[in-house]
């Protein structure tokens, strides 16, 4: 019989439940995989943590990536309730289809044991909707109770850029060093009246960083402009948790909160008075959507990003030129502009010389293999994994999940399993092709590419398009003058 493998999964809401312990979860969990002949490689816990989002339990998180790999450690995800799975019904189903369905791996409630068919399905289905409701309820009082704390001027979120938690339970306070940083921005912005990128350029060309301690852009600038907590005020109920929607203004709750200020709240109505002046409404169309047969393809040579195609006129002609994303995001320092009227002719000069020399210097990108059935590569993919399954019987007696005894049976499990894999091996054979001249390929194809790119009656599109299918991309330094052009080659699917 094939070994079974397994990954325990414990999970507590809160401390003090003692029917729910992490040890006797545990404990649960191994009774029930030795009873059924399933090796535990490895528990993982979780703690005072809510099951109501997956994506807020990290460890949940890295079981799941764990048993999506390619190398299929495990069978089975073993869990003492449904419930210690996933409280949110839609969450719970999508994981368990994944799992099941793409990686053939089972989520067993030892506690819950379900029959086979339909039956069991709408058995599961139920317990998943009690658990969802009891949580939707606990939630609902913790809703209400954040709200009252909220009207009564307490701060319950993550501190923002100038403030931190120095005492739990306690308002925030203030550092001055970050401080200083969001009194330049609403200085810069209500008084001097710099534009929001140039205030991003700045403070990245000074070297401060976010409250993540990343670049500073766009985004970061404004949430800060738009924040009453700098002024003394607490702001709640503002967007959606789970979808970051913004809720409707009347929704939320302003009021006067109980930590100190950075900067007066005449300064703060200033900028907002200045920000809805200026505001532009979403769903207006930028002018980085005109479409042009390099976009996508041209990089910024100081930082890597791409450069965005927009429309210029030059009296009644329209025409592109490109600017760093970086740049306008506040992300790049170097101010890297091209006309399209510049850019064109460059690039269909550069192709010229490659197919007038046939010297072309390109990237070889392996293909992606397609499915198929191939005895030779299962088999040796099962046995390349069998020294990492040795390593995780010897991890579960290191963890203390097996005994000894436990570990020295596995160990010999495995051992068979290997035995009977080289032997399986050994009656399988498989021959491949040598690869075909790949520069003659690659020369023929920038051929076809060029003819295309160069005439008037192909569109825009189908040149983006076909020229994507060869380069992979091109950088203009405007200071040296000097054109870079990146061939690639990938062999279709064998």
């Amino acid at each position: 019989m094939k070994t079974k493998y397994g990954y325990g999964y414990v999970r507590v809401s809160t401390a003090g439940q003692e029917e729910l312990s992490p040890d006797s979860q545990a404990r649960l969990l191994k009774e029930y995989a030795q009873k059924n002949g399933i090796i535990i490689s490895n528990i993982f816990y979780e703690l005072g943590i809510s099951g109501r989002k997956a994506d807020k339990r990290p460890e949940f998180q890295k079981m799941i990536a764990k048993a999506k790999s390619a190398d299929h450690p495990v069978d089975a995800i073993l869990v003492w309730k449904f419930s210690r799975f996933a409280r949110n019904q839609e969450e719970s189903i999508v994981y368990k289809s994944l799992l099941k369905k793409k990686h053939n791996v089972d989520v067993i409630s030892v506690s819950e044991p379900l029959v086979d068919g339909p039956f069991g399905s709408l058995i599961e289905r139920i317990i998943e909707w009690m658990d969802e409701y009891y949580s939707i309820r606990l939630s609902g009082e913790v809703t209400r109770g954040m709200r009252e704390k909220a009207q009564r001027g307490g701060y319950q979120a993550r501190p923002p850029l100038g403030y931190r938690i120095a005492e739990r339970g306690k308002p925030p306070v203030i550092i001055p060093e970050e401080a200083e940083i969001v009194k330049i921005i609403f200085q810069k912005y209500a008084n001097e009246h710099c534009g929001i990128f140039d205030i991003a350029r700045y403070l990245n060309l000074c070297g401060f960083k976010t409250s993540h301690g990343k670049s500073f852009e766009r985004r970061s600038v404004e949430y800060i402009l738009q924040n009453p907590t700098y002024c003394g005020m607490i702001r709640w109920n503002r967007t959606v948790n789970e979808t970051n929607e913004i809720r409707p203004q009347d929704e939320w709750i302003i009021t006067d909160g109980q930590h100190p200020s950075i900067i007066p709240k005449e300064l703060f109505e200033k900028a907002q008075a200045r920000y809805e002046h200026e505001y532009t409404p979403k769903g207006t169309r930028p002018s980085s959507t005109y479409k042009h047969w390099l976009s996508g393809v041209v990089k910024c040579p100081a930082c890597g990003r791409t450069m965005i195609a927009k429309s210029a006129k030059r009296g009644k002609h329209t025409y592109c030129y490109f600017t760093c994303y970086g740049y306008s995001k506040g992300k790049c320092l170097a101010k890297n502009t091209i006309s399209s009227l510049k850019l064109e002719p460059a690039v269909l000069s550069s192709i010229e010389n490659v197919l007038n020399t046939g010297h072309i210097v390109y990237r070889y990108m392996p293909p992606e293999k397609e499915a198929e059935i191939d005895l030779t590569a299962i088999l040796a993919d099962q046995l390349k994994n069998i020294d990492e399954k040795f390593a995780r019987i010897k991890e579960a007696y290191r963890n203390g999940v097996d005994t000894l005894e436990e570990y020295k049976a596995n160990k010999k499990l495995v051992q068979e399993e290997k035995v009977l894999i080289e032997k399986q091996l050994q009656e399988a054979t498989q021959t491949r092709d040598e690869p075909e001249a790949v520069e003659k390929h690659l020369l023929k194809h920038v051929r076809n590419v060029y003819e295309i790119i160069n005439s008037d009656s192909v569109d825009a599109v189908t040149k983006n398009e076909i020229l994507k299918s060869v380069i992979e991309k091109i950088v203009y330094d405007k200071q040296s003058d000097e054109l870079k052009v990146y061939y690639y080659y990938k062999p279709q699917s064998q």
